[in-house]
């Protein structure tokens, strides 16, 4: 019987679809055209809210929110009372405190919000003897314990036995430029390709997850059609891997791939404040940023749950409210709703089933309600339009993402060497260890079932 392929899963942060293929087209992306040639392509989707975090957690652990409990960029912990800030902006980072916000984005993510019952990749691999590596993905969570390279600084952040991040840890000496010199000139995807070489020259792991975030970058100022440059910089980092391996076919022999993006993006006309709709409500705190807002009820608000989602009636820009009662989830679209819940038969509806006519709706809508970090009021808003973040920034005239809406939530998937079809995000991880004959976690098996 021949040695199973090792794996090298690569995600590309906000590539869409159409980008993509018109890239491909156009000639302008060889390294990703070789893949296609040899791979099978298709469009899968995102989680919900498709927001970085989010998805780089549902990608890590195979799960959607309900099972990884990471519900936004910004949210409330209930239990600590007080906001975890990722970094919607640089602005919403100072905002929640900057040493706070900082600790919440490299460690606390991992260590403490990120679920234990959730299984990363890289925590399957190595429990199978194997070795795994990551590169920039900051859903990392894995069994060994990595120091800071900046002298003074001593809390270890426990990743893969390979583990690369952002020029802050490196498992390895291998060196690489320094990550953050210049962001918009893809200083961290060039960063991210020098370690990648570093690895495929030695064929350092079993797994290997690779990711590229400058595109998003790039398409959050630009648009998502207009970050061209920043595609050709993306495609030069996948081509660096083939490059590493000696030749093109020698790539093929060694590796098994799967190219992804995290999710989708569109472009901003205008932004509005999710908070103003809720104006003198004592106990209700909003999050929101990008496009996607929460609502928490406190204990002391005087109004419930429903009352709370009713407020946004007179919001235009809110395109979909969600929320939980009695034991259902409900959409709530321009005063007329949709109510489901989960059976082992499958799904129980009434009302319009139009009102929740996006991909995978009602997977997606579910499980973000159901995440225990999750506000008790989630907003997907309509086409064009962004919510402010703690500092009032926002992408107006470039592209964002978050939504449930086709254009936030759909990703190109590319394959080569690989059985089986991704249909969502949550099955790369599934796909990886499958092809390196390893178990998922029981969620994953239930996922499937229930597919």
């Amino acid at each position: 019987m021949a040695a199973r392929k090792k794996v090298i899963v690569i995600v590309i942060d906000g590539l869409t679809p159409g980008v993509l293929e018109r890239g491909i087209e156009q000639g302008a992306t060889p390294a990703v055209a070789f893949l296609a040639e040899h791979g099978r392509y298709g469009r899968a989707v995102s989680t919900f809210p498709s927001l970085t975090p989010v998805c780089l957690s549902s990608i890590a652990t195979g799960a959607h929110p309900d099972v990884h409990e990471i519900p936004h960029l910004v949210w409330y912990d209930r239990t600590a009372g007080r906001l975890v800030e990722y970094g919607s902006s640089f602005g919403a980072v100072r905002a929640a405190g900057m040493r706070r916000s900082i600790l919440n984005t490299i460690f606390n993510m991992n260590e403490l919000h990120l679920s234990p019952r959730a299984v990363t990749v890289y925590e399957a691999v190595e429990a199978a003897g194997l070795t795994a590596a990551a590169i920039n993905m900051t859903c990392y969570r894995g069994r060994h314990p990595h120091l800071p390279t900046v002298p003074g600084l001593t809390r270890a952040a426990y990743g893969p036995r390979r583990f690369f991040y952002y020029s802050l840890f490196q498992s390895d000496v291998i060196g690489a430029p320094l990550a953050v010199r210049n962001r918009s000139a893809g200083t961290i995807d060039a960063y991210a390709a020098a370690a990648g070489r570093w690895l495929v020259t030695r064929d350092g792991f079993d797994l290997l997850v690779y990711y590229l975030s400058d595109f998003d970058y790039s398409s959050h100022e630009l648009g998502p059609e207009g970050a061209g440059e920043a595609l050709g910089r993306v495609d030069a980092a996948v081509g660096t891997l083939i490059a590493a391996a000696g030749s093109p076919d020698e790539f093929l022999e060694r590796y098994a791939v799967c190219l992804c993006s995290d999710h989708g993006q569109t472009l901003v006309e205008r932004a509005i404040r999710l908070e103003d709709s809720f104006a003198g409500v004592r106990g209700a705190i909003v999050t929101a940023s990008n496009r996607a807002g929460m609502v928490y009820r406190l204990a002391e608000c005087p109004l419930d749950v429903r009352a709370l989602a009713e407020r946004l009636d007179e919001e235009p820009g809110a395109e979909a409210v969600l929320f939980l009662e009695g034991g259902e989830a409900v959409v709530r679209r321009e005063r007329e709703e949709l109510r489901f819940a989960r059976t082992a038969a499958g799904w129980r509806t009434s009302g319009d089933a139009s009102l929740l006519e996006y991909p995978n709706g009602l997977e997606r809508v579910w499980c973000a309600l159901h995440g225990a970090n999750a506000g008790d009021v989630l907003v997907s808003p309509a086409a064009g339009l962004e919510f402010t973040d703690l500092a009032g920034r926002h992408h107006a005239g470039g592209g964002s993402h978050g939504s449930l809406l086709p254009g936030d939530s759909e990703v190109p998937v590319l394959t080569v060497g690989m059985e089986g079809e991704a249909r969502s995000i949550t099955d790369v991880a599934p796909l990886a260890l499958a092809h390196l004959g390893i178990e998922g976690p029981a969620y994953s098996q239930e996922l499937a079932g229930a597919a």
